[in-house]
């Protein structure tokens, strides 16, 4: 089975990252969402080296309805640039894919 992605999203703090992973499951842009926290992250914003403690989700999903999960994850989302990356998943256990397709199948 192709088309199936792993999404890396980081939030500001665990209830977002809890609001963010009930809509998209909700809405069926996601079958499953994980929620990693705390992750410390170090990075350049606006010049200057930043530490933050986030929240880490990873969101299984399909290609083909990326743009819109990533569209509506900058609708729920508190950052100006929210971290957002797909990732192909290559292999996997057919019956897992099978259930993605499943639970994404009724995204008009």
């Amino acid at each position: 089975m192709a088309g199936h992605l792993v999404v890396l999203i980081t939030t500001s703090s665990t209830e977002e990252a809890q609001k963010i992973a009930h809509n998209l499951v909700g809405e069926r842009l996601a079958a499953c969402v994980n929620i990693v926290a705390p992750v410390h992250s170090v990075y350049r914003w606006r010049g200057e080296i930043q530490t933050d403690q986030e929240a880490l989700l990873i969101v299984k999903t399909k290609a083909d309805i990326l743009e819109k999960l990533v569209q509506r994850v900058k609708q729920l989302h508190s950052y100006e640039v929210p971290e957002i990356i797909a990732l192909p998943i290559i292999s996997g256990a057919e019956d897992y894919l099978h259930w993605i397709n499943e639970q994404i199948q009724a995204v008009p």
